[in-house]
């Protein structure tokens, strides 16, 4: 085994590049499941080896239970078992997360992801019922998203230790930043699949063991991000490093004058992508932003 195989338990071995695709919208913010389906095969046809679906870049919480159904219902016809499609069914409750993941099931996904319950705080055995219950519901691996800047809700490494003995879990996407955790998680775990979920760590989290990596960059530069996982694959770390050093930059470029996400998308459109606005609160970056996206942009070469 290479220090970065997936978890002997995930009967999907997920490894590589799985982008967290975009939910494209029209300008009046009603969903564009036409484009939303666009930008899965895009991320596809830039190498990517998986897609998520109503992760963080998805914008899952501004969406109706219905609007969520209907994304991976168009990503999952689009993609049609070319590469992994593993979904985002995370719901503050429980009650919920089952009927999402039920659906997904349904509608042929390959996995499910589900982030940690949110709002309300949730201790050791309430993560566990929670999980135990979706588990239950369905016969598809579920890799756990732990965000907890987001969440409200961390897990611990003893709460992780209960949650890897549930029949069904299969891996975990962790989006903490909390690297001694996440290294202490694999080492502990080698059944289970773990995924770095921050463009900050892709090289170091192969170098402490994830397969793969959730990448923000990826959805818009996917073949920079693949480059990068083929090279440390292939043994190249010093090549795997220096994109890293690129990726450090296309993030930093994204950040300007806001939010990551408005980055993603602005850079989308940047690169002759549009997958429309953010819904609100969210938005796209004002003119100057974007002009200076643009300008960095195209110093890195990559427009």
């Amino acid at each position: 085994m290479s220090n970065h195989d997936p978890g002997t338990e995930d009967p999907l071995s997920v490894r590589g590049v799985v982008p967290p695709t975009v939910t494209a919208f029209h300008e009046d913010e009603s969903v564009d499941y036409e484009t939303t389906a666009a930008h899965a095969r895009f991320v596809v046809d830039g190498g990517a080896h998986g897609v998520f679906p109503l992760g963080t870049n998805g914008e899952f919480p501004l969406l109706t239970a219905d609007e969520q159904r209907g994304v991976v219902e168009a990503v999952v016809e689009e993609i049609d078992g070319d590469v992994p499609v593993i979904a985002g069914v995370g719901a503050p409750s429980t009650h919920e997360t089952v009927q999402h993941a039920t659906h997904a099931e349904r509608v042929g996904v390959d996995g499910v992801v589900v982030v940690t319950p949110y709002y309300y705080p949730v201790d050791h055995d309430a993560a566990l019922q929670h999980y135990r219950r979706v588990a239950e519901a369905t016969d598809l691996p579920i890799y756990i998203y732990h965000i907890p800047s987001k969440t409200g809700n961390a897990i611990s490494r003893s709460t992780l230790d209960d949650l890897a003995k549930i029949d069904g879990i299969a891996g975990l996407k962790d989006s903490s930043k909390d690297v001694p955790w996440l290294a202490q998680s694999i080492d502990a775990h080698p059944e289970l699949t773990f995924l770095s979920g921050s463009d900050s760590l892709l090289f170091p989290g192969l170098e402490i063991g994830c397969s793969g990596m959730v990448s923000a960059v990826a959805n818009v530069f996917p073949e920079l991000v693949v480059d990068l996982y083929e090279a440390y694959d292939a043994g190249n770390e010093d090549r795997a490093r220096e994109l890293q050093s690129r990726v450090y930059d296309v993030r930093d470029a994204l950040k300007t004058g806001g939010a990551y996400m408005s980055g993603v998308k602005t850079a989308l459109r940047l690169r002759g992508f549009d997958a429309g606005p953010l819904r609100s609160p969210l938005r796209l970056k004002d003119e100057a932003s974007t002009a200076e996206l643009e300008a960095e942009l195209k110093a890195l070469d990559l427009l």
